[in-house]
């Protein structure tokens, strides 16, 4: 984070029944988070020859836009939209810049 910014990697392995459905979900939020203050990138992306697996590569102007956007009500709803679609919990990794 040397230049201030906060850069992450999620990753979710989705049931693949409800891809399509958990894809949605994801497409109908993306719009709003990216009008947050401090969100600057958040791409949606899914593995090649593993489709269920759904990746995203988020870019925040700091810390405080990134818990900005963990406080806000669609972002704490998205728990309840995922419950029981996931195979395996979501793993984040925080990325250094350099």
């Amino acid at each position: 984070m040397k230049d201030g910014k906060l850069y992450l990697l999620a990753e979710i392995l989705v049931k693949p029944e409800v891809l399509e459905e958990t894809k949605q979900i994801f497409a109908t939020l993306l719009p709003t988070v990216l009008k947050e203050p401090g969100c600057e990138a958040m791409y949606t992306t899914s593995i090649e020859g593993a489709p269920n697996k759904l990746v995203f590569f988020e870019i925040f102007s700091s810390e405080e836009a990134h818990r900005f956007h963990m406080a806000q009500p669609y972002t704490q709803k998205l728990g309840a939209d995922l419950e029981g679609k996931l195979l395996e919990p979501m793993k984040v990794t925080k990325l250094n810049s350099f």
